[in-house]
């Protein structure tokens, strides 16, 4: 468990700015809980992708939030993510948003949604607080301190990733957006445990050793990921291109490549 007075001084400034984050993310999550369960409408934003009231209202929770905490500091969000590159490639240190990550899941009300914000410094994720609305919980990590669950103000605790028994592996899918690797995947491990999430809980799986395996190869973009990459490389796993590569950020493209996300680097899973 974290208690600030076990805590150095550095680290105490971090753990209060972990704080800070986890207040505006639940603050977020109070602006789209308000419109949980109502009808209201959807539009389809270019790429096909919903948008409602909600992810609107956190977005501006969240960029107020973060502005008045240090307005120097850029704020890349899903809902105003024109930014040219030639403008962010001059960011060194800089937040990514994604207000509402997995809209689809709060239109259906599973409660699978989560509030992201991730601080990226030099292209690398080294702050991510992931908090899931419906359930007052938050995955949350910065970079040499570790990774962390807490379930609203109880006590945070520890969260690492586990060793695969490669006999029984557990593999997380995504319900809406499973392409043809994956199916690959599932059939090379016939005897592998399968679930089945939204939005970036599945990466939060990993990170606290529910899981093994997430295999990504439909588009995702930096806001979808930042915040759980962070949670799941603190403790102790790696969200790679398919090539092995670290996923960074800042990229001239933000839409990343496929992913895998694995809680033990070394695991063979082609």
């Amino acid at each position: 468990m974290v208690f600030l007075k076990d805590l150095t001084s550095d680290s105490k400034k971090d753990y209060l700015l972990i704080e800070k984050i986890q207040r505006i993310a639940r603050e977020a999550g109070k602006a789209i809980l308000s419109y949980y369960g109502q009808p209201i409408p959807v539009e389809k934003k270019a790429d096909d992708s919903p948008l409602t009231k909600a992810d609107l209202a956190a977005h501006h929770v969240i960029v107020d939030g973060l502005q008045a905490l240090d307005d120097s500091i850029p704020v890349l969000s899903e809902e105003a993510s024109e930014v040219s590159f030639e403008e962010r490639e001059k960011w060194n240190d800089f937040w990514v948003v994604d207000p509402m990550d997995g809209t689809k899941e709060f239109i259906k009300q599973t409660g699978e949604f989560t509030v992201n914000i991730a601080l990226i410094r030099h292209g690398t994720p080294v702050l991510g607080v992931v908090y899931v609305p419906a359930k007052d919980l938050y995955y949350w990590a910065e970079q040499g301190q570790g990774a962390f669950k807490q379930q609203g103000e109880e006590a945070a605790f520890s969260i690492k990733v586990r060793s695969p028994d490669k006999k029984r592996l557990g593999i997380v899918a995504s319900r809406d957006h499973a392409g043809p690797m994956v199916q690959e995947l599932l059939k090379r491990f016939p005897g592998a445990e399968t679930q089945s999430m939204g939005s970036s809980l599945k990466f939060c799986l990993i990170a606290e050793g529910k899981a093994d395996i997430y295999l990504r190869d439909v588009p995702t973009m930096e806001w979808d990921t930042a915040a759980a990459q962070c949670v799941v490389e603190q403790a102790g796993g790696v969200v790679q291109d398919i090539e092995g590569n670290r996923l960074g950020y800042n990229k001239p493209v933000l839409r990343n490549p496929s992913i895998i996300t694995l809680g033990e680097a070394s695991l063979t899973w082609r």
